[in-house]
């Protein structure tokens, strides 16, 4: 069985649905602290023809602080805000309407924490391409929140009777092999580059989040970007 275990990421970039649709189950790592300057509030689109950045505002936001304890900022309407630039810069994509709409479903239906809403802005993405896998919340389960690192990985892992471990190329910084077969497991990481595809004209940037792709490409053309071309 092939497991993978990733923080929830507000509309991550592309190959966050890869590792989804690459293994059997997904675990959200939400009880992990919350990483600055990251993917998990934020993410980055074409805006105004350039390379910009859409943000969920925080409130007491910290290296120190678990992810699903983080609330999100009740006091500025960021939710009009991101769909605002969207709009502004979007509005002429094939499929601008349907991905809109998915995005404003996600925004106004949080429960205030960033947890929630990244999580959700995943299913939602997973459920407008019609990938069905189990995704599970390591918060609720496991309850192994006193081991840190691979250690808990691999005992997330073991848990779970996972045979293979498979992480994005960044997880090659974090993860040995030999730290897996001591366990009977492979790790396996997702290489390869993505396809590239028309975005409005423009020279292509990639790496942007999944929201531009969905804007230039149908769902069955995005699923079609998703297999892995290697290991």
């Amino acid at each position: 069985m092939k497991l993978s275990i990733m923080q929830p990421y507000f509309f991550p970039y592309i190959g966050y649905f890869r590792l989804l649709q690459t293994v059997d189950k997904f675990v959200s790592y939400d009880d992990v602290n919350f990483i600055k300057g990251g993917w998990i509030n934020r993410n980055r689109l074409l805006l105004g023809g350039k390379v910009g950045y859409f943000t969920v505002p925080l409130s007491e936001a910290s290296s120190f602080v678990k992810i699903n304890s983080i609330k999100i900022k009740s006091d500025i309407p960021w939710e009009a805000r991101i769909l605002a630039q969207i709009s502004a810069s979007y509005s002429k994509a094939p499929y601008y309407t349907s991905v809109r709409d998915l995005v404003e479903k996600v925004v106004f239906s949080h429960d205030g924490y960033i947890s929630t809403l990244a999580k959700k802005s995943v299913l939602a993405v997973a459920d407008y391409l019609s990938i069905s896998k189990v995704v599970e919340i390591s918060s609720e389960l496991y309850g192994n929140q006193n081991l840190r690192g691979t250690a808990r990985v691999l005992d997330i892992c073991r848990q779970e009777a996972a045979s293979v471990y498979v992480n994005l190329p960044g997880g090659r910084n974090l993860y040995s092999q030999a730290d897996f077969s001591r366990e009977g497991m492979d790790l396996l990481f997702l290489d390869g580059p993505m396809r590239e595809y028309s975005q409005a004209g423009t020279e292509f940037h990639s790496g942007l989040s999944i929201i531009d792709v969905l804007m230039f490409n149908s769902p069955e053309e995005v699923v079609g970007m998703l297999e892995p071309r290697g290991y």
